[in-house]
Parts: C-alpha cells; sequence; structure tokens
C-alpha cells in the first residue's frame, strides 16, 4: 500500500474554487491599503501611537508603516521608502509571494511555504540591525 501525504495530492477543485483563498487574502489587502490610502497617517487622531514611541522615544521595525503605506499607495515610492523601507520591501515580497500562491492554487498544486531557519534567523537579524541602526544618530536618514 502506497502513503501520500497531503502535498503531493493534487488539488481537485474547479479552478475558480482554488482561487477563492488568494482572491480574499487580496481583497483583505487592497481594502486595507485602500483604507490607509483613503485616512492619511500624518494627521493625529486617525490611528494609535506606537507605545514603544511614545513611551521610550524609540522607533520600533513598524515605525512609519502607515504613512509609507499611505505614500505607496499614492506612488510616492520615494516617500514610501523614508518613511519605512523595510515596509516596502516587505509589500514587495508579499506580491511575490501572493503570485506564486495564485500560480500553484491555478495549477491545482498546494503552495507550501516552508522556510529554512536561516531565513527566519536572518529575517529576524534584519529587522534586529534596522530597529538598533535607525534608533543611532547616524541613521537618522532611517527616522519616519
Amino acid at each position: 500500500m502506497r502513503t501520500v501525504n497531503a502535498y503531493s495530492r493534487r488539488v481537485t477543485h474547479s479552478v475558480p474554487g482554488r482561487l477563492a483563498a488568494p482572491a480574499g487574502v487580496l481583497a483583505a489587502v487592497a481594502a486595507a491599503f485602500a483604507y490607509v490610502g483613503a485616512v492619511d497617517p500624518s494627521e493625529p487622531g486617525h490611528y494609535p501611537v506606537c507605545p514603544l514611541l511614545r513611551y521610550t522615544g524609540l522607533y520600533c521595525p513598524g515605525c512609519g508603516g502607515l504613512r509609507s503605506a499611505h505614500a505607496f499607495v499614492h506612488g510616492d515610492v520615494p516617500a514610501a521608502l523614508h518613511a519605512n523601507a523595510l515596509a516596502v520591501l516587505g509589500y514587495l515580497a508579499f506580491a511575490v509571494l501572493w503570485t506564486v500562491w495564485v500560480v500553484h492554487a491555478a495549477r491545482g498544486r498546494p503552495m507550501r511555504f516552508d522556510p529554512r531557519p536561516g531565513l527566519v534567523w536572518s529575517l529576524g537579524a534584519l529587522l534586529l540591525v534596522f530597529s538598533v541602526v535607525r534608533n543611532l544618530p547616524f541613521g537618522g536618514w532611517l527616522h519616519p
């Protein structure tokens, strides 16, 4: 008797059924970007303030992310990069992973994302270095 794991089976649903989950994720992300694009995060009162920035004066890796998304939606990539360069890289990484997911779903193959520990540690180190550098005097160009 041959055993088959869940990742080697082909999905037998129709193409629209297979694309429902990626389409739902895209709709949610598009709605979030549309909201942030319509409601300017630079104006006070619309979004909560970062608690780390409020209580310590330190920028976290996410500080400036909403302003970055707002600028990105409006096509101002230099302003988006200035607000949070790491967030812009995250938007691009999401677009690539989502596209791969759609291609796999359309072909009836399950999407399997199993990052190696080295990648996870590298991404964590990148976040840490980004956070430290943007809070040092010479990292002022990374301030949101």
